[in-house]
């Protein structure tokens, strides 16, 4: 299946050179969510796992931020008139979201600047870029709610450490950009008017790596989560066994034979 030219209906796609960015666009509300734009992300991610002209993701936000969490208006206002079965279809719904993007075989890079609430998306990529100006919040205790939400009592001690995620989660309080970065939440800082140049570089660097074996390092971290050791050691050498099996192993070790740069091309 192919996806370069997808046309999305809730936000902007583009794609160029194995690489996918998707960026939130409702700039002037600071690019909250609505049910419509969770529901197609976590579709379009899920078609993504099978896309074979997509080997790298980058999702950002326009405008100078990433992402402003659930609207009030659009999301909050009508949780608060449905039935128990209703809001279980609703928050269901956003955790596969989560599920698709850490399912699907691509790395997912999200591009951060500014005002990153609820940080559900930002959270499930597999490396974060933010700016000094980042300004990421977990904000469901500020409106009653639990912390774990869409994975994130899973995920961000992960990330940050468990003293750290509980301090988010229990206060809502903001972590801007050179905490997250000390803390871990960020592979790194870019200046804000280099921070989609730098996705797009990291992105384009890991599109042209060997991607099947890419995709298998992604599924060991997954799957590695509830393992103990000797399960994770035995699993990775079956991993790395059928890895061993692809023609860019072959073309990795042809290529250094020959003291040139492999060509990989995911198989």
């Amino acid at each position: 299946m192919k996806m370069a030219h997808y046309e999305a209906a809730h936000f902007l796609w583009s794609a160029e050179g194995g690489v996918a960015t998707i960026t939130l666009n409702r700039p002037q509300k600071k690019n909250p969510l609505t049910f419509e734009s969770y529901a197609e992300l976590r579709d379009m991610f899920r078609s993504l796992n099978d896309a074979e002209d997509i080997d790298a993701v980058i999702v950002t936000g326009a405008g100078g931020n990433f992402c402003s969490g659930g609207n009030v208006h659009e999301i909050i206002a009508p949780l608060t008139k449905m039935n128990m079965g209703e809001l279980l279809d609703f928050t269901r719904m956003t955790g596969d979201l989560v599920k698709a993007m850490r399912a699907c075989r691509q790395p997912v890079i999200a591009a951060i600047d500014g005002v990153c609430a609820g940080a559900a998306i930002a959270m499930a990529a597999d490396m974060r870029l933010g700016t000094e100006a980042s300004v990421t919040a977990f904000l469901f205790t500020r409106v009653g709610l639990a912390g774990c939400y869409m994975g994130a009592c899973a995920i961000l001690p992960r990330l940050i450490g468990q003293g750290r995620a509980a301090e988010l989660l229990f206060t809502g309080r903001a972590m801007s950009g050179a905490e997250g970065e000390r803390w871990g939440f960020f592979n790194r800082l870019c200046a804000p008017e280099e921070l989609q140049v730098e996705a797009e570089k990291l992105a384009q660097k890991l599109a042209a790596g060997p991607n099947f074996a890419h995709g298998m390092t992604k599924a060991m971290l997954n799957r590695e989560w509830d393992m103990g050791l000797d399960a994770a050691i035995d699993a990775e050498a079956e991993a790395q066994a059928i890895c061993l099996q692809t023609q860019d192993f072959r073309r990795a070790f042809e290529a250094f034979a020959a003291k040139r740069k492999p060509v990989f091309e995911g198989n």
